[in-house]
C-alpha cells in the first residue's frame, strides 16, 4: 500500500467526489440492512397469523383474518420493494461520485506519467524501450483506476455493509452471531496469504506483458527488414514463445484465483448450515423467533457478496499496487537534463568548446576527449571523421541532450547549463541524422515547429530543401499522410522533409547531423546553396561523410576517435596532407573510378 499512498493527492484534489460517494455508500446500507427486519416482521406475522387462522376453522372471522393476513404480506412486500428502490437509488449517485472520481483520477495520472516522460533525459529513453513505456501509461494506468473506482467503491460498501450487518445481527442474538461470523476469520487468513500470492504473480505479470508489448513493437517498426530477410516465421516463433511466457504466469494467477473463489463459497454455506442449526436450537430454548432465523438468512446473504468481492477488491489492490510501484519507479526519477529557472535568451551563435570530455552514462564509452574549438556568430563549420569518431555526440552535446562530463560549452560567453533550455532550442534547427517523421501529412510534419500552419512558409521551406517537387507530384501533394515514421516516402525524400522542418523555424543556429547522405550531388549543391542565403549572418554546423558537402566551409573539424585530429579550411587541410588529405583522396577514386557490369 505504500506504491498507492503516491495517490493521496488525487484524493484530496477530488474530496468532494469522494465524500458524498461515501456518505452515499453508508445511506444506501442502511436501507439494504432494513428490509431483513422487515422480512422478520413478516416471518413472524405468518406464523403467529397461521395459528389464529387455523383456531377459527369454520368461523366467519377466518375470511377476515385471512383477508387482513394477505395484505399485511402485500404490505410488506411492497415496503421491501420501495427500499430496494431507495437503496438503489443511493447506489446510483455513489457510482456516479465515486466511479466518476476515478476516471477523472485516471486523466490525470496519464497526462502527470506523460508530461514526465517528456522532462526525463535522451539517456532515460536509451535505458528502457517503448514498449514497456507505453505499457506503464496504459494498462498500468488502467489498473490503477480499478482500484480508484470498484476497488474503493466495494471496499467501502463491504467495511460499512458488515458493520451494519453485524451490529444488527448482535442486537438480536450474540450466541446466533457468533457461530454464523466463526468461519470468517479463516476466510480473512486465507485472503491475506493468497494476496500476497496474488501480488507477486501480478508482477510478473506486468513484466511479461511489457516485453511482449515491446517486442510487438519493435517488429511491427522493423517489418519491412524482417520482410527482407524472410524471417517471419522466425519472428513468429518468438512471438509464441513470449506469448507461452505471458500465458504461463496468466494460467498460474488464474488457478490460485480459481481455488480461493470455491474456498470462499464453502465457508459462506458453512455459516448458513450453522445459522439454521444454532438459529433453531435457540428458537426452542425460546431466545429468538423463527422470522430472527429468517432474517439472519437474509444478513447472511447481504453479507456473501461483499465477502466474496473482497478477494476480487484484494487482488484489485494488489495489481494496482505492482502497477503504481511500476510508475512510481519512472514519476520518482529526476531528468538528468535540468532547464534553470532564468528567461529565454536571443541566441547570436557564437558557440565555444572548451576542453570538453564525455563519456555515455549508459554504456560507459568515452566519445569526446578534450574538445576545444569556437565558431563565430555567421560561419560555417563542418565536422567530418570516421565512423564512431565522436561527430553526432558533438550535436547532442550541442542541443544539450547530455552534459558534458568535463569541460564546458558556451554559448554567447554564458555556460550553456545556464541558458533557459527551451529557450535555446527553439532557437536551434536540428536535423538528426536518423530522420523521424510522424504519421500525419507532409505539411503538418513540415510545420512541426510552428504552433500554426502557414502553408506559403510550408511550400518555401520545401523549396529550399529541394524536396517541393517531389510533394507537388504526388496525388494529396501537401495533404500527403505520411506513413509510420514515414515509410511511404524515400530516404532521400524524408531527409529533405526533416531538412525543411528545421528551416522552417528560421533558427539562429542550424546542425546537420549527416542529413544528407541519402541525397545525391546535384540535390546536394542546391540545398547547400539555399542554405547559404538562409544562413547568412547565423551559424550552421555540418556534420558529414562526404567532402564534396563541406569543402567550402568556413572551418573544418576533422574527428577522430573522440579528439579533434586536424582543424582548418579545405585548403589548409590538404596542404596538411593528413587524415583529411586521405578521405578526399579516397572518395576522389571512388567517384572517378568505372562501374564494372557483371558477367
Amino acid at each position: 500500500m505504500r506504491s498507492l499512498a503516491y495517490l493521496n493527492k488525487y484524493f484530496y484534489k477530488y474530496r468532494w467526489h469522494l465524500i458524498p460517494g461515501i456518505l452515499f455508500v453508508v445511506i444506501s446500507n442502511v436501507f439494504g440492512v432494513l428490509p431483513a427486519q422487515v422480512i422478520r416482521v413478516a416471518f413472524n406475522l405468518v406464523s403467529e397469523n397461521i395459528q389464529i387462522y387455523h383456531l377459527y376453522t369454520g368461523f366467519e372471522r377466518q375470511e377476515v383474518i385471512y383477508q387482513i393476513f394477505g395484505s399485511s404480506l402485500l404490505l410488506f412486500g411492497a415496503l421491501v420493494l420501495v427500499l430496494a428502490l431507495i437503496r438503489g437509488l443511493f447506489l446510483f449517485f455513489m457510482r456516479q461520485t465515486i466511479i466518476l472520481m476515478s476516471r477523472h483520477i485516471e486523466y490525470d495520472l496519464k497526462n502527470e506519467i506523460y508530461a514526465h516522460y517528456q522532462k526525463l533525459s535522451l539517456a532515460f529513453y536509451r535505458r528502457h524501450n517503448t514498449g514497456d513505456l507505453m505499457n506503464r501509461v496504459t494498462e498500468d494506468v488502467s489498473r490503477v483506476r480499478m482500484y480508484l473506482g470498484p476497488g474503493i467503491m466495494y471496499a467501502i460498501n463491504t467495511v460499512v455493509l458488515f458493520i451494519l450487518t453485524v451490529y444488527a445481527m448482535l442486537s438480536v442474538n450474540g450466541r446466533l452471531t457468533f457461530f454464523s461470523l466463526l468461519p470468517m476469520p479463516v476466510l480473512v487468513f486465507s485472503i491475506y496469504y493468497v494476496n500476497n500470492i496474488i501480488e507477486h504473480r501480478s508482477e510478473k505479470i506486468q513484466e511479461r506483458l511489457s516485453a511482449l508489448s515491446s517486442f510487438v513493437q519493435e517488429n511491427i517498426s522493423g517489418i519491412r527488414v524482417i520482410k527482407s530477410y524472410v524471417r517471419e516465421g522466425f519472428v513468429n516463433e518468438r512471438f509464441t514463445a513470449e506469448s507461452e511466457q505471458y500465458k504461463d504466469h496468466s494460467m498460474e494467477l488464474t488457478r490460485v484465483q480459481a481455488l480461493f473463489f470455491p474456498m470462499m463459497l464453502l465457508l459462506v454455506g458453512l455459516s448458513n448450515v450453522l445459522i439454521v442449526y444454532i438459529g433453531g436450537v435457540e428458537v426452542m430454548k425460546g431466545n429468538i423467533t423463527s422470522g430472527n432465523i429468517a432474517e439472519f438468512v437474509v444478513y447472511l446473504g447481504q453479507l456473501t457478496f461483499p465477502v466474496m468481492s473482497l478477494g476480487w477488491v484484494s487482488s484489485l489492490i494488489q495489481r494496482a499496487a505492482a502497477s503504481q510501484k511500476r510508475i512510481n519507479e519512472f514519476l520518482h526519477q529526476e531528468p538528468e537534463i535540468i532547464s534553470p529557472a532564468v528567461p529565454p535568451k536571443k541566441v547570436d551563435g557564437q558557440i565555444v568548446f572548451d576542453k570538453v570530455n564525455f563519456t555515455y552514462p549508459d554504456t560507459g564509452i568515452e566519445a569526446l576527449k578534450n574538445i576545444s574549438f569556437t565558431v563565430n556568430p555567421g560561419e560555417l563549420v563542418a565536422v567530418i571523421g570516421r565512423t564512431g569518431s565522436g561527430k553526432s555526440t558533438l550535436a547532442n552535446l550541442l542541443m544539450r541532450m547530455y552534459d558534458v562530463t568535463d569541460g564546458e560549452i558556451r554559448i554567447d560567453n554564458t555556460p550553456l547549463k545556464q541558458l533557459n533550455l527551451e529557450g535555446y532550442r527553439a532557437q536551434i534547427g536540428f536535423v538528426p541524422q536518423e530522420v523521424f517523421l510522424f504519421s500525419d501529412t507532409i505539411a503538418n510534419n513540415i510545420a512541426f515547429s510552428a504552433d500554426t500552419l502557414d502553408i506559403p512558409a510550408v511550400e518555401q521551406a520545401a523549396k529550399d530543401a529541394a524536396v517541393y517537387h517531389n510533394i507537388m507530384e504526388l496525388d494529396q501533394q501537401f495533404s500527403t499522410l505520411i506513413g509510420e515514421r514515414g515509410v511511404t516516402l524515400s530516404g532521400g525524400q524524408k531527409q529533405r522533409v526533416s531538412i525543411a522542418r528545421a528551416i522552417i523555424k528560421q533558427p539562429q543556429i542550424l546542425i546537420f547531423d549527416d542529413c544528407l547522405s541519402a541525397v545525391d550531388t546535384r540535390t546536394e549543391e542546391q540545398i547547400l546553396g539555399n542554405l547559404g542565403r538562409i544562413m547568412k549572418g547565423k551559424t550552421s554546423i555540418i556534420i558529414a561523410h562526404r567532402i564534396s558537402t563541406i569543402r567550402s566551409a568556413d572551418k573544418i573539424l576533422v574527428m577522430d576517435e573522440g579528439r579533434i585530429a586536424e582543424y582548418g579550411n579545405h585548403q589548409e587541410l590538404m596542404r596538411q596532407k593528413g587524415i583529411y588529405f586521405d578521405l578526399y583522396e579516397k572518395q576522389l577514386l571512388e567517384e572517378e573510378s568505372p562501374v564494372t557490369p557483371e558477367s
